[in-house]
């Protein structure tokens, strides 16, 4: 599957059962049950979107780059600068290499936050405050 430029997400071709017995899959994965790769969003000066295609021939926004966030504060949302990336739940070398993920800390310009949504798929960056 590697010719179409995915990962390949699946359980082994074999496995045992509870009795010990070896199971054998019938079939493998088709290409539209692949998933893709993972989107490292980093943090640069401005935001940047690429279209990627999805199924049915729709376009998916995949952001490389962020800059901004909408962040959620009391008085509702507002665009603000990120500034750092502190922390990160899903690796700890996320946030020396400044990528973005959902639930990472951030520094803006209001303060800490962290992030709610799943960057690398949906185009944007949003945040609510931490207090």
């Amino acid at each position: 599957m590697s010719q179409f430029g995915v990962q390949l997400h699946s359980k082994p071709d074999r496995k045992l059962s509870g009795s010990g017995k070896g199971k054998i899959s019938s079939r493998h994965k088709k290409r539209h049950e692949v998933g893709g790769y993972f989107i490292a969003t980093k943090l640069a000066e401005k935001n940047a979107i690429k279209q990627a295609r999805s199924r049915g021939g729709a376009s998916r926004p995949k952001l490389q780059n962020a800059g901004f966030a909408n962040l959620l504060t009391d008085k509702g949302y507002r665009k603000v600068k990120i500034n750092a990336v502190l922390e990160s739940k899903d690796n700890r070398n996320f946030a020396r290499l400044a990528i973005i993920t959902k639930g990472t800390i951030i520094d803006t310009e209001a303060g800490k936050a962290i992030v709610t949504n799943r960057a690398g798929r949906e185009g944007s960056v949003n945040a609510r405050l931490i207090k």
